[in-house]
């Protein structure tokens, strides 16, 4: 069965990869699996019909036969789990590595993502406040602890733990919004890291048809 899911009909990302259904894409093009996109605009994403699919009214959703799911975290998952008989997949098969590589997933978005994504947030919405810059400051400083840290366990290594995994694509995903901000600079396994990701051709194909929808809303205008 082909799934559906959900992505903006005019990402704000104006076609950077940043957008969360981009994760879903590059999940489905690392196992090989055929998809189906509906584009919502703004206003669909908060009316009943989406709502029914994701409460909190936002992207990306998956629709597979009598399954939809919301949270770009949790499709990914149930994606690599569905598809594990894949050489490579995107889960181990060693047990405990599978853990692991899940660990690193909640690690992504539960530890690293929402500092940056307040980082982002923060430079969008108050930058003209009078206390941005001391915001801006603590925000810096917890992120920069963080990949200091992310940037000791990977090393020399090209993923996290072992074969590139689920837990390499959501934190590349959550890493990628920090590009063009500086805080990556003095990272440079890190920058690296992102480099090996967009690389992927999954990654690549994933790109494409996201940047295929951004273009096809610009050219409407």
């Amino acid at each position: 069965m082909v799934p559906t899911i959900t992505a903006f009909e005019k990402s704000p990302d104006r076609g950077k990869g940043l957008a969360r259904d981009m994760r879903v894409r590059w999940a489905l093009e690392e196992v090989g699996q055929a998809y189906r996109t509906r584009l919502l605009s703004f206003e669909a994403m908060k009316e009943p019909a989406h709502r029914f699919l994701n409460p909190f009214g936002q992207i990306p959703t998956y629709e597979e036969g009598d399954l939809v799911l919301f949270e770009s975290g949790a499709i990914v998952l149930h994606i690599a789990e569905r598809h594990t008989s894949l050489l490579p997949a995107l889960l181990p098969a060693d047990e405990n590595a599978r853990s692991r590589a899940i660990a690193w997933m909640f690690a992504a978005l539960n530890t690293l993502e929402p500092p940056i994504f307040e980082h982002a947030l923060a430079r969008i919405l108050e930058h003209g406040e009078t206390w941005y810059e001391a915001r801006r400051t603590i925000l810096e400083e917890r992120i920069h602890k963080r990949l200091k840290e992310l940037a000791e366990h990977l090393g020399s290594a090209d993923w996290l733990d072992g074969d590139f995994s689920a837990g390499d694509l959501l934190m590349v995903t959550v890493l990628q919004r920090l590009k063009g901000t500086g805080l990556l600079d003095i990272h440079a396994p890190l920058l690296a890291y992102i480099d090996r990701g967009e690389a992927r051709p999954a990654y690549q194909r994933a790109f494409k048809a996201q940047w295929a929808v951004f273009e096809a809303a610009s050219g409407q205008r």
